[in-house]
């Protein structure tokens, strides 16, 4: 019986020691959902919003876009005192104070990187009250520092990126930018050493003690790669931590066989560091992480060995209407679609951009230049001390992407002083300080590994194809645009604001017609081809992924090679059309052979029809008649893969075009244009890009009306009114409602809170058959 009970005991005590291990870790919810929220000055006027939240949701163009002051308040509950609390805010825009209980407790000035607010001195066992003051007032002292009536982009206010309530025990993994330890806080890992047979590094866990004891730790790292295998690593011997005081566990790994990540086959690994206290699990934090190995050499860009001419593009992050406020599901649509344009790089422009996006780019395998707030402004004082304590942030956030390979640590187009590009490299490279770190500025200053300037920033023919200091590379950061709208207008933008040259320049909206929009393509593809010419050109950004609002004018900037809904323009096949026809990507994206007709095929059109595709030969059908088959022009001067194919046809004959494409004498793809008919019907779309919406927290979704003829093909220069409504209580339309349509296309954003039911969507048009679209 004795036996009996001692084997009970035993038992109990195991369990109670599993469960102890298994509560131990740290907790982290979502804290999105049920804020209420108010622009009343009195603060009594209160709406029930969710978080990613936009203070004002704005015309399509924006012209005066509000800025102000605005609240937020939540109940939460704290179950134990035991038990540290932290509120973590990913982004909110760019003035905020924080209050626990009516007590002001924090203030954070910056409306692009997170903060973490230690909320466990100030609350207590059951119902609690946080509070934010949030403005976005335009402010000289918090970068970028312009005011919006001169900057090319926007402030959008309001609580826009995730906040999650984290709990630990009272000893824990810090966060990386609340420890605020230069090379330090948090979790680092960093591979010194890479090749195909072996990957050596280090891994930095900064460890707290707010408990008062003192402490013995162990730490323990699991790296688990994407097949389930996984290799264990432990600190050598146990670490004292005195209460109140923290300490840096540091761990050597060393990987055999790694699985490197890259553009194509972005192999990332999941790494699991747990801290353990006598033996029993007291915090986890898990994180994912790749390997890769990056360098910048005489010779160009080599990652993982292999040489590299780095082709990108830039970004904004906005959302016509919503601002800022959009989904990690949305930021992982907008990455799907720079990879599936052709892209394996993005420049951030210009500021620190969401975690999710930057999660989909270590997903997705897209190149990163990460970037500081800054553009066209440079002040003293505070403002110097927030964009270094900024530069700091942005690497103790981003250090362990492996998508993240150049620093953008210059106010973009700001006339820096020397001391500032100085300090902003030596911060950096104190909290990276290691030999693959590379950074970037705008001005030709040696204390930047890089040089990025915007082609327009040179002189015309050459540009910056005869740089040349030595073994120091370039990278165009922005082309493809200025150049051609005000013959290198230079950083005078306003002062070209009623050029007349419409057809000469980049900037077109996806209704400006077939003549137009081929000619930005041809803008695009020259300026590429030319910048393959420069002697130590490592790569290049275009400008840009898709159009945005500007805060001084009153209009779209429409460089976009997609509009500001993401509905591709005819330059973006062309960027498609230089990815190599045999790189295969993963199932959500788009790769492979591939052909495009840059025609609408009506009788506007052009009889000389341009077509963009990445084979061997394309041949072009008119009415199942074949017009040629032919490669494209080659020659001295061309050095772009695939550049762009015309075929000549005498005149326009209404009908179908169809392109094929042929990879050593076999079709392997094909595309097809007809000339549109009379307007029928609406056909009713969304778009997920590879990403489902989220049933559980808010979303974003583009929804498309498209205006066909009786056979499904879209008339191009529609624009009727469009109607849309929707029946469901778990989504909200937002934007302009009729909508008139672009270009044959009406879209409107469908904003879900929590997808649990169907929804179902209603286009009407004058004259029109009515679409219905269900959304599950």
């Amino acid at each position: 019986m004795k036996k009996i009970v001692a084997i009970i005991v035993c038992c109990i005590s195991i369990i109670s020691c599993h469960k102890q291990a298994g509560i131990s870790s740290r907790s982290r919810v979502d804290f999105g959902r049920n804020w209420q929220f108010t622009k009343d000055s009195t603060a009594t006027n209160w709406q029930t919003v969710n978080v990613p939240h936009t203070a004002q949701v704005e015309k399509l163009i924006v012209v005066n876009q509000w800025q102000g002051d605005c609240w937020y308040k939540k109940d939460f509950s704290i179950a134990t005192k035991d038990k540290k609390s932290f509120l973590y805010f990913e982004g909110v825009m760019h003035e905020t104070e924080v209050f626990i209980n009516n007590k002001p407790v924090f203030k954070h000035k910056g409306g692009y990187t997170p903060f973490t607010v230690d909320v466990t001195p100030y609350v207590t066992t059951g119902n609690n009250t946080v509070s934010l003051k949030v403005n976005n007032h335009d402010n000289a002292v918090i970068p970028p520092g312009k005011p919006i009536k001169e900057l090319d982009f926007n402030y959008y206010g309001g609580m826009y990126r995730n906040v999650y309530l984290i709990t630990t025990n009272p000893l824990y993994i810090t966060d990386a930018i609340a420890a605020n330890k230069t090379a330090g806080g948090g979790v680092a890992l960093h591979f010194d050493e890479v090749d195909a047979s072996k990957a050596i590094g280090k891994l930095k866990v900064h460890v707290k003690n707010d408990s008062d004891a003192n402490r013995q730790i162990t730490v323990k790292a699991v790296l688990t790669d994407s097949d389930g295998n996984k290799q264990e690593f432990r600190s050598a011997a146990a670490i004292d931590v005195a209460k109140n005081a923290d300490v840096t566990a540091t761990i050597d790994i060393d990987v055999e066989s790694p699985k490197l990540w890259g553009i194509a086959n972005p192999q990332l690994y999941t790494l699991d560091v747990s801290l353990f206290s006598n033996g029993v699990e007291v915090d986890r934090y898990t994180t994912k992480t790749g390997i890769r190995k990056i360098a910048i050499t005489a010779d160009g860009f080599f990652l993982n060995n292999e040489k590299l001419f780095i082709n990108g593009t830039n970004r904004h992050q906005e959302y016509p209407y919503v601002g800022y406020a959009i989904s990690d599901e949305a930021q992982y649509r907008d990455a799907v679609k720079i990879k599936n344009a052709g892209f394996d790089f993005v420049r951030l422009s210009h500021y620190p951009q969401s975690e999710a996006f930057l999660n989909a780019c270590d997903e997705l395998g897209i190149l990163v230049m990460d970037c500081i707030s800054g553009w066209q402004f440079f002040g003293e004082g505070e403002f110097l001390t927030n964009s270094y304590q900024e530069i700091r942030d942005l690497a103790r956030r981003d250090r362990n992407h492996p998508s993240v390979i150049i620093w953008e640590v210059s106010l973009n187009e700001s006339n820096m002083s020397e001391a500032y590009m100085k300090e902003a490299n030596k911060i950096l490279r104190e909290e990276l300080p290691y030999n693959d770190i590379y950074t970037a500025g705008w001005m030709d200053n040696a204390n930047y590994d890089l040089f990025i300037p915007a082609r327009q920033h040179g002189k015309a023919p050459e540009y910056w194809n005869n740089y040349s200091k030595g073994d120091r590379k370039i990278l165009v950061a922005e082309y493809g645009d200025w150049e051609y709208y005000a013959q290198n207008a230079g950083f005078n933008q306003t002062q070209f604001g009623n050029l007349k040259e419409e057809e000469r320049t980049s900037r077109q909206l996806r209704n400006s017609g077939e003549k137009r929009l081929l000619q930005q393509a041809y803008n695009f593809e020259e300026a590429y081809n030319s910048n393959l010419m420069g002697k130590n050109t490592i790569g290049h950004a275009n400008w840009l992924m898709f159009d945005y609002n500007r805060g001084y004018s009153p209009d779209l900037e429409s460089s976009g090679i997609s509009d500001i809904f993401r509905i591709p323009k005819f330059a973006n096949y062309f960027y498609q059309s230089q990815r190599d026809p045999q790189q295969q990507l993963a199932p959500v994206l788009n790769s492979g052979p591939m052909v495009q007709i840059a025609s609408y095929w009506d009788a506007a059109s052009s009889p000389n029809v341009t077509v963009f595709s990445n084979c061997d030969e394309v041949a072009l059908y008119l009415n199942d008649v074949l017009v040629e088959k032919k490669q494209a022009a080659k020659g001295k001067a061309v050095l772009l893969a695939h550049p762009s194919i015309v075929f000549n046809l005498k005149e326009f004959k209404p009908g179908t075009l169809r392109a094929e494409g042929f990879i050593k004498g076999q079709k392997v793809t094909e595309h097809s244009v007809a000339t549109p008919g009379k307007a029928a019907k609406l056909e009713l779309s969304y778009d997920v890009s590879g990403k489902q919406i989220n049933t559980n927290k808010p979303d974003v979704v583009f929804v498309y009306a498209k205006i066909t003829d009786a056979n499904g093909t879209v008339i191009n220069n529609a624009a009727n009114q469009v109607t849309f409504t929707i029946n469901g209580k778990a989504a909200q339309l937002v934007g302009k409602n009729p909508m008139p349509a672009e270009a044959g296309i009406a879209t409107i954003v469908l904003r879900t809170e929590e997808l649990k039911q169907p929804v179902t969507i209603t286009a009407t048009a004058a004259g029109l058959t009515t679409a219905v679209l269900q959304i599950k």
